[in-house]
């Protein structure tokens, strides 16, 4: 079984990797329902919390049914981190996740996510104070190194356990790798082998099929594997992995009417949850993965991407809906 602190995530958890302008509670719900063992926030400004930014704000709102939650956030100064840490423990999150991994340069480059992979004394003294601020569990998301030449997770895995983190995820690539070239799970197996550790290590990067999500698991030993892109526009791809863990076979891909329904139910919660302008505006860049490789549906999805009235929007769903059904869908490719 793998615990977080008390929270149990079950022998081989798969988890939503947190994802600006992605993970918010509408793609969450869903994830959730295909089989997430575990849910993150979008990753969050300390400053913007101690700021009190309305936008910032509204992304700590988390709900029961997701439980067990994370919220993530960043930051590079002790004394935002701190007060940001006590406004999101208000929450009540289920544990409280620093992201040492955003590799934009808005934030690796004003010493903030990735950042401090260039000042691990100073990540480490951000973490443990953190750690000693809160009761929940504290955990870390971060990656490699800043570049290949100065990959450092094995100091900074076992650093960042010993000030009492609770769990780690590592994205298997440098920051200078951004999100191109292949993730190196290598290093997640030097961790893993390193017997000092003892906490839950989780893999991401590349997963995208339920294939790759064995191999992975068998090849480089994670306690659990974190999952993000491939979870765009295809939240299906928790219960295909689960099913292919079980069964060693591939579950059908889910037939059109899945996917109207899927995007049906993240366009009504967006709304609900962002209101029509907003709900119906960050919505668009869900369209595309929603309907990845369905023939000629290039027209359809221009109009879905420049309609602003929500009751059109639901009738172009039906008519995709209706158009659609009977066809063999093949799996996506992610």
């Amino acid at each position: 079984m793998v615990k977080i602190g008390a929270i149990e995530l079950g022998e081989f958890p798969l988890l939503l990797a947190p994802m600006e302008d992605v993970s918010d509670p509408p793609f969450r719900k869903l994830c959730k329902a295909q089989g997430a063992d575990m849910v993150y926030t979008e990753f969050i400004s300390a400053d913007g919390l101690v700021y009190e930014a309305k936008a910032t704000l509204q992304k700590l709102e988390i709900f029961d049914y997701e439980r067990p939650i994370g919220i993530q956030y960043f930051g590079g100064q002790l004394d935002s981190m701190l007060e940001a840490a006590e406004i999101i423990e208000a929450k009540n999150p289920d544990v409280i996740d620093i992201n040492f991994g955003c590799p934009v340069a808005k934030v690796a480059c004003r010493m903030a996510g990735a950042g401090l992979l260039r000042d691990v004394p100073q990540m480490v003294k951000l973490t443990e104070a953190v750690v000693k601020s809160t009761n929940r569990p504290v955990t870390v998301k971060t990656r490699l190194g800043w570049d290949d030449s100065t990959i450092n997770i094995l100091e900074v895995a076992e650093r960042l356990q010993d000030v009492g983190i609770q769990a780690l995820s590592i994205h298997a690539r440098t920051r200078a790798q951004m999100y191109k070239g292949e993730a190196n799970w290598a290093w997640i197996a030097k961790v893993k082998e390193n017997q000092r550790m003892h906490i839950p290590i989780f893999g991401n990067g590349d997963v995208d099929s339920p294939q790759k999500a064995l191999e992975y698991r068998q090849k480089y030993g994670p306690d659990g594997i974190m999952i993000g892109r491939a979870s765009i526009g295809y939240p299906w791809i928790f219960r295909e992995i689960k099913h292919y863990f079980a069964t060693g076979t591939l579950l059908a891909p889910p037939d059109i009417h899945e996917r109207v329904a899927a995007a049906r139910q993240h366009l009504s919660d967006s709304l609900a949850w962002k209101g029509p302008k907003l709900g119906v505006l960050e919505m668009r860049r869900h369209y595309a993965p929603y309907f990845r490789d369905l023939p000629h549906i290039k027209p359809y999805r221009a109009q879905l991407v420049t309609i602003n009235e929500p009751e059109i929007l639901f009738a172009l769903l039906d008519e995709i809906e209706t158009v659609y059904a009977g066809m063999e869908l093949e799996m996506p490719v992610v």
